[in-house]
């Protein structure tokens, strides 16, 4: 049962059953719920996730369950909204109803580290900005319901990247000079493909020994300024300048920069054997081009 099928909820459901999984799924999006119906999805609610009405609709069983919904939008309200009370509501849900396992999607925005530090899961999330500490919240809600579940992961994901989702690559090929703040800061990513790649291998364990939080990321993050300087080149454009005068509303929220810290991967890729397909931006975004 997926709840939320997004960018990466919708490619999830879609790997799934191209391998014979039966899939559930929750979305608010009437669109999205016809698109999932289509792709084959058996059971498709459509209710806002921290509404406990959706309760009594799922009427099927199923053998794991994974949260990947995002935001509703405004804001810190909207963070609560989806991420800690929807996950309160689906716990609530899934107690008593066979789930094996329980995997939800956090998001590396949890560490507050920077000055290129090195992080990995046992770093201090207590200087995490607000919505991450809203993130942290929900994660322990899990933690908490561990007895339920024979395993549970929470999965802290790295910058999504993927088709149709490349940002830095559109305002290049879109002519782009000018790029708002700075680029002297490592950017995390991880390609959706090997998103979903986690998810399944994850699934498919379900050990109570393996449960926990686990870093999501490729295996070399460069500095923004290396990746827009590559992008260029391969585009054969005129590389952008970066302004520090201009600074996104993204950015200003966050004191016009992103921490700089290296996201290390080494406890999920050594649990799982696990390793990203797309093992750094060149590969991935070479093929997107």
């Amino acid at each position: 049962m997926i709840f939320g099928c997004g960018y990466v909820g919708t490619a999830l459901a879609e790997q799934l059953l191209a391998v014979g999984v039966r899939v559930g799924a929750l979305t608010r999006n009437t669109e999205k719920a016809a698109q999932l119906r289509l792709m084959g999805v058996s059971e498709v609610v459509i209710a806002d996730l921290d509404a406990s009405t959706w309760h009594s609709q799922l009427q099927g069983t199923y053998a794991a369950v994974v949260n990947c919904v995002s935001s509703a939008g405004g804001g810190l309200d909207g963070y609560r909204r989806s991420y800690l009370n929807g996950q309160r509501s689906i716990l609530q849900w899934a107690q008593g109803r066979g789930i094996k396992v329980y995997l939800y999607t956090s998001s590396t925005s949890v560490y507050p580290q920077d000055n290129a530090e090195r992080v990995d899961e046992t770093a201090d999330t207590s200087g995490a900005p607000p919505t991450g500490q809203v993130l942290c919240e929900s994660e322990r809600l899990l933690a908490g319901a561990a007895d339920f579940f024979d395993a549970w992961y929470v999965l802290r994901l790295a910058g999504i990247y993927g088709p149709e989702r490349h940002y830095l690559l559109d305002l290049l090929r879109s002519g782009e000079s000018v790029i708002p703040g700075v680029g002297d800061y490592l950017l995390n990513l991880i390609h959706r493909a090997d998103i979903v790649r986690a998810i399944s291998a994850a699934l498919a364990n379900r050990q109570p020994e393996t449960s926990g939080i686990y870093n999501i990321a490729d295996n070399q993050p460069p500095t923004k300024a290396e990746l827009v300087a590559w992008l260029a080149e391969q585009l054969e454009v005129p590389s952008p300048i970066f302004d520090p005068e201009q600074v996104s509303p993204r950015l200003l929220r966050r004191g016009g920069r992103m921490p700089s810290r290296r996201i290390l991967n080494s406890k999920f890729c050594e649990t799982f054997e696990w390793q990203p397909e797309y093992v750094d931006y060149r590969a991935g975004y070479a093929e997107l081009m």
